[in-house]
């Protein structure tokens, strides 16, 4: 393959996004950031891990969407992400009704 052939298909499926993007995207990262903390010192008893999980999960989706670039990828791509999505949520379902179904948890003195 000649270097004029590879070069164009390297940009028939790049997509070049202006640097301003990829700055407020770092922007609203450091605003969830520093709202995660503050959530951290309000003490809202059984939902501090919900909110906290909540707001990994859309820092997490703008990272995807954005710096892994899968927001202008193929349809293979999302499936593996959403599957990914799926089965952390397979896994967080387990762990969370594990959690809930023992009893010996909140009793002081156990």
């Amino acid at each position: 393959m000649a270097k004029h052939e590879i070069a164009e298909l390297a940009t028939e499926h790049d997509h070049i996004l202006p640097r301003s993007l990829y700055f407020g995207i770092f922007g609203i990262l450091m605003a969830l950031t520093i709202i995660t903390v503050a959530a951290a010192y309000v003490d809202l008893g059984n939902l501090n891990i919900i909110v906290a999980i909540a707001i990994a999960l859309v820092k997490a989706t703008f990272v995807i969407l954005f710096f892994m670039h899968v927001k202008y990828s193929s349809k293979l791509t999302w499936l593996v992400v959403a599957s990914g999505f799926v089965f952390l949520a397979i896994l967080l379902a387990f762990t969370m009704s594990d959690i809930v179904s023992r009893g010996w948890l909140g009793t002081p003195g156990s």
